[in-house]
This record gives structure tokens, C-alpha cells and sequence, in this order.
């Protein structure tokens, strides 16, 4: 039987006690999501880079690694938030403030602004 001790990884599942179950997988579904929303940033980019838009290149290769790099920035910053919030649960802590949907929002922004100023 797994104890809480070989889970990875340590640093959270190695304090405090279970929580609630339905708490621990609403966070693995918030997780997920993210984890979509960074496969669109992805697929976005690559998109652009492949697909003719009538963009300059000047404007379209910049505009695609905005893209990509947004979707790895919130892909790896979606498991950090997850791990702190399944830690704050494990020890009946206030949960953590997260500044991904800020960062999400301004790479959308930027991406529209560069496509809406190429047109």
C-alpha cells in the first residue's frame, strides 16, 4: 500500500494530512485546464508560424515564439500552482495566490496588439 511518504512529490504530499478528496481533484481539474489552455498557446503558435496569414515575417516568427513560449510559461507555472494549492490543503492553510491568469491575460493582450498593429 502507497503511503504518502513514495508519493512525488515529497515536499507536498509528505506534510500534513489528506484532505477532503473532492478538494484534491477540483485542483487536479484547475490543473488540467491549465494544462489546455498552454497546449492552445502551443497550437496558436505553431499555427501562426505554419499557416499563411498574410503576416510579415518580421511580425509573424516574433508573434509565434510569443506564443509558444507563453503556452511552456504557463504549462510549467500550472504545476507549480498546483502543487502550493494541494500543499496548502494537506495543511489546512490559506490557499496561494497565483499570478497566472495576470500572465495569461497580458500575453493575449501583446499577441493581439502585435496582430491588430500588422493589419
Amino acid at each position: 500500500m502507497s503511503t504518502s511518504r513514495s508519493r512525488w512529490p515529497g515536499w507536498v504530499y509528505g506534510v500534513g494530512d489528506e484532505p477532503d478528496p473532492r478538494f484534491s481533484l477540483a485542483n487536479e481539474r484547475t490543473f488540467l485546464a491549465w494544462i489546455r489552455t498552454s497546449l492552445a498557446f502551443v497550437a496558436g503558435g505553431v499555427a501562426v508560424d505554419a499557416v499563411d496569414l498574410g503576416l510579415d515575417d518580421g511580425v509573424r516568427t516574433p508573434l509565434a515564439v510569443l506564443l509558444v513560449v507563453l503556452g511552456v510559461v504557463c504549462a510549467v507555472a500550472s504545476w507549480g500552482r498546483w502543487a502550493r494549492t494541494e500543499r496548502a490543503l494537506r495543511l489546512s492553510a490559506p490557499l496561494p495566490g497565483s499570478p497566472l491568469g495576470v500572465l495569461v491575460a497580458l500575453g493575449l493582450v501583446a499577441a493581439s496588439v502585435v496582430v491588430l498593429a500588422s493589419l
